[in-house]
């Protein structure tokens, strides 16, 4: 039982700015740690879905919620998944081989292509949540999808090649129990898929979609620009399967309605 809530502060110290009790990194007590990721996401939608019904409470317009709303999603991890984000711009639009593109990933410096990305990252986000607004019905689904796009980054973790030995991605990936996380994180999974299908059928089904899109791309583009993943290329993943979430949602809105 001590491994487990041990796990528990590992994952939220490390994905999240969650205060936590500071404790040692050890393989026991990260072993389970991938099954708690999830559950940071979990927090996001609960904190955004408030702040929508807050928005809707005191009437406020769409700009403000959906700036709070990105906001929010920034400030509760720290922009670690961002910085994975703006990090794999620079790799792949530096258009060199697959040892110089982990070079890039590891370079501390900021390239054009990182800026550019982070930049054009949050515009659509905000404007994607804009155009939802606070009292869409559908926004509970895109809640829902930062719990689904943790779900879909840890099964990568434990499932896919990484590309070096060394680094964040690595280790939780050597230390995790692979096959039981794995158990863990389908049923989260399950869960996931169920609940997104219950709050809105076609919306969930479309959210659903942009998510497999999101995973099937990772898992190409990872293998084929950088002979596996990364703790950088997780986090591009993360941010583009809750961009594509959210993108779904607006599009089925404007079909379905």
């Amino acid at each position: 039982m001590k491994n487990i809530l041990q796990a528990f502060v590992v994952a939220f110290s490390m994905y999240s700015k969650i205060p936590m009790p500071q404790i040692e990194w050890k393989r026991d007590n990260m072993k389970y740690s991938l099954c708690f990721f999830p559950l940071i996401g979990a927090v996001i939608g609960l904190l955004i879905w408030l702040w929508a019904l807050l928005c809707v409470q005191l009437a406020f317009g769409n700009i403000l919620f959906a700036a709070v709303a990105v906001l929010l999603s920034v400030l509760l991890t720290g922009g670690i998944h961002l910085d994975g984000f703006c990090d794999t711009m620079d790799a792949l639009g530096s258009h060199q081989t697959v040892e110089r593109k982990l070079e890039i990933l590891k370079d501390s410096h900021t390239g054009a292509f990182a800026i550019i990305g982070c930049v054009l990252f949050l515009l659509i986000d905000f404007a994607l949540f804009a155009q939802l607004g606070a009292d869409s019905p559908l926004l509970p689904v895109v809640c829902t999808g930062f719990v689904l796009s943790r779900v879909l980054s840890g099964l990568a973790v434990v499932t896919f090649r990484c590309a070096k030995n060394s680094g964040l991605l690595s280790a939780f990936s050597n230390a995790a129990e692979k096959k039981r996380v794995a158990v863990v994180l389908v049923l989260e999974g399950v869960v996931c898929v169920a609940l997104m299908l219950l709050l809105h059928l076609y919306s969930g089904l479309f959210c659903l979609l942009g998510a497999a899109v999101a995973f099937v791309y990772y898992r190409f583009m990872s293998y084929r620009q950088f002979g596996g993943t990364t703790g950088d290329l997780a986090g591009f993943f993360l941010q583009s399967a809750e961009l594509l979430i959210a993108a779904s949602a607006v599009i089925s809105a404007a079909i379905v309605y």
